[in-house]
C-alpha cells in the first residue's frame, strides 16, 4: 500500500519530519520522504509553490510507481469567518477559476473528520496567492479556503486511479491582508527567495509586526497539520487492512 503526500514547501512539512521518521530518497532525479506506517509506504513530496510545477513533480512520482492514496496538504488561506486559524479543513471537492474540479474520495474525508479535521464545501486552487482581504472575501462566495496545488496534483493522481483529498491548515483568516506581495518573491520553480522578501521587508519596515504574526500562525498551523497528519494516515492504513480483510478493493 502505498500513501502518495504532497506539500508546497518544506515549511509545510518540517513540523511532521520531526513526529516520524522520514528517510530523505531519490526518484526520477527529485528530492522526496519516505516512511513506514505500519506496513504501508508513505511518501511525502515537495512540489514547490503554485500548480504548474505541482502538477510536473507529481506526475514524476505517479509514473514510477502505483500510488493508491494521494493527500494534497500543507497551509492555506480562509475564505469565510467561521474558518479560523490553526483549523484543519477537509472539504468535499476543489475548484479553479476555468470550472474545473475534482472530488475528494467520500471516505478518505470521513476519515480525516474522524481525525479530527473539519469537513467543508470546497477549496479553490488559484494561480496567485491572494493577500488581500476584500479579494478573500470575493473568494468565500464559492469556496472555504484559498491553496495553489492541489487541483493539479489531485487531477493528475485522479487520472491514475489512485483515491484522493485534500487537506489544509489554515495559516490566514478572511479578515487578514497578507503583510507582502508572495508573488513577488516567489521563483519561477515554486520556492520563496529570501532575498526578495528582505527586500520587499526593506522597503516596507512597517510589515514586520504583520509578518511575525503571520510566520507564527503560519508556524502554529503547520504544527496542528502535522499532528493531524500522523492520526491521519494511520487511520487510513488501518481502513485499508479492514477493507482487504473483507474482500474490499484497495485504491
Amino acid at each position: 500500500m502505498r500513501i502518495l503526500v504532497t506539500f508546497a514547501v518544506d515549511a509545510e512539512f518540517a513540523p511532521w519530519r520531526k513526529l516520524r521518521e522520514f528517510q530523505k530518497i531519490s526518484r526520477n532525479d527529485m528530492e522526496c520522504f519516505s516512511a513506514n506506517v505500519d506496513g504501508a509506504e508513505i511518501n511525502v513530496l515537495l512540489t514547490g509553490i503554485g500548480g504548474k510545477k505541482a502538477w510536473v513533480e507529481a506526475t514524476k512520482v505517479i509514473w514510477d510507481c502505483n500510488v493508491d492514496f494521494c493527500i494534497s496538504s500543507g497551509l492555506a488561506g480562509g475564505l469565510r469567518p467561521q474558518h479560523l486559524a490553526g483549523e484543519i479543513l477537509v472539504p468535499g471537492e476543489i475548484l479553479d477559476s476555468v470550472s474545473r474540479s475534482v472530488a475528494c474520495d467520500e471516505q478518505l474525508i470521513q476519515l480525516a473528520v474522524q481525525s479530527s479535521a473539519k469537513r467543508v464545501d470546497a477549496f479553490y486552487t488559484g494561480s496567485d496567492v491572494v493577500g488581500h482581504a476584500a479579494d478573500k472575501k470575493q473568494l468565500g462566495l464559492i469556496a472555504d479556503a484559498v491553496e495553489m496545488e492541489s487541483l493539479e496534483v489531485l487531477e493528475e493522481a485522479t487520472g491514475f486511479g489512485a483515491r484522493v483529498v485534500a487537506v489544509r491548515g489554515i495559516s490566514d483568516t478572511v479578515e487578514e491582508n497578507l503583510p507582502l506581495d508572495f508573488n513577488r518573491v516567489t521563483t519561477r520553480d515554486g520556492d520563496v527567495s529570501m532575498r526578495k522578501v528582505f527586500g520587499q521587508i526593506a522597503q516596507h519596515p512597517w510589515s514586520i509586526p504583520s509578518l511575525l504574526r503571520f510566520g507564527n500562525q503560519s508556524r502554529m498551523a503547520a504544527e496542528k497539520l502535522a499532528g493531524f497528519l500522523d492520526r491521519y494516515v494511520v487511520s487510513i492504513v488501518e481502513n485499508a487492512k479492514r477493507e482487504s480483510a473483507a474482500g474490499v478493493k484497495v485504491g
